[in-house]
């Protein structure tokens, strides 16, 4: 991968984004496409709308979401610790030992999350789930008045951020979901603004999929595409314990994750399926049989209908602190969308 694309990445994936709070994140994809983008906005829901060629047709709306999972301040106890609530879809277990960043108004503030020692837990204490209610933040404050001083009510907060690298070009961390579908789409626009595209193609990194495709619904309101494709990251089914038979053959590493189903439009799946033939362009095809859960469900059904697909970048541990994917798949998937943008031309129907 290119450095710089590679600390755009990395750069992404150090900002905290949990849902309603993602302006770092926006600040660092603003920076970037400002360098090649003829128009770039920030709406304001926080949604953040790069375009090439705005003059151009048909409209091509790329989207991914900006923000991640997190938490939110409750409750400061008078002890000093601190009550949270959740953003977005945890399993409380990944929390417990986790380094946490609360982001404040001055700043960052470490903490920690954690519940009593394993030897001061009773038997009934040790065989049940723990919820999120179970757990607080420790910070190390000697009570809550110093706490109450640092930190407000409604502070978001987030796992310890960063990206580390593993073997064969894997890489992992906390937010994978869906900083690298934000990653794909605006990279994408980048290639796009090289050539010289007919239509006029916006790339979005969208604010709260996480609580309700909330940002989607306002920009591709705003947009008014014809034509959309959703980058989200979807399960990898390549590790143990998960049933191929139920959730389809999906490996880390092997491509991007091209959908088919009511959700996306036939005979745009069908034109990104011949792409990738033509251009060696390694994808893998999965089935979608309801409305995605991911940003695509919103962008299909906006105003009048949008021509949708929906691409999936494989991931391993989505909704932890070391969600893994591979870089050659986000650059593939980057690259079979640039290439599909570039062949749409105001001739072209997408008439299922």
């Amino acid at each position: 991968m290119d450095a710089s694309l590679l600390a755009f990445l990395e750069e992404m994936l150090e900002a905290p984004s949990p849902s309603g709070y993602e302006k770092p994140m926006q600040d660092v994809v603003r920076k970037f496409a400002g360098s090649f983008a003829d128009d770039i906005r920030t709406d304001w829901h926080g949604n953040v709308m790069a375009c090439v060629n705005p003059g151009g047709t048909p409209r091509i709306m790329l989207d991914g979401h900006s923000d991640q999972i997190g938490l939110l301040v409750k409750h400061i106890d008078d002890k000093g610790y601190i009550r949270v609530s959740p953003i977005g879809g945890w399993d409380p277990q990944m929390l417990i030992g986790q380094k946490l960043k609360i982001w404040t108004a001055d700043g960052p503030i470490s903490g920690i999350i954690a519940r009593k020692a394993i030897h001061l837990l009773t038997d009934d204490e040790r065989k049940k789930v723990p919820e999120i209610k179970d757990l607080w933040i420790d910070i190390g404050a000697a009570d809550g008045e110093e706490v109450r001083r640092l930190v407000r009510i409604g502070d978001p907060v987030t796992l310890e951020l960063g990206m580390t690298t593993l073997r064969n070009g894997l890489a992992c961390a906390a937010a994978m979901d869906d900083k690298v579908g934000v990653w794909v789409v605006f990279t994408a626009l980048q290639a796009i603004a090289k050539a010289n595209p007919e239509a006029s193609v916006y790339a979005v990194a969208a604010v709260q999929e996480e609580i309700g495709l909330r940002g989607t619904k306002t920009a591709a309101f705003s947009i008014d595409p014809h034509l959309g494709i959703a980058v989200d990251v979807t399960h990898a089914t390549d590790c143990p314990t998960i049933d191929e038979n139920q959730y389809g053959r999906v490996k880390v590493g092997q491509g991007p994750v091209v959908f088919r189903g009511p959700n996306i439009n036939p005979v745009m799946f069908n034109q990104l399926h011949d792409i990738a033939r033509d251009r060696e362009i390694p994808i893998q095809i999965n089935g979608i049989s309801v409305a995605a859960a991911n940003d695509g469900n919103a962008l299909q059904v906006n105003r009048a209908g949008v021509a949708t697909g929906i691409i999936g970048i494989p991931n391993r541990y989505m909704h932890s602190p070391v969600e893994v994917i591979s870089l050659k798949d986000i650059e593939n998937a980057s690259r079979l969308i640039s290439e599909f943008c570039l062949t749409v031309t105001r001739e072209s129907d997408f008439t299922p």
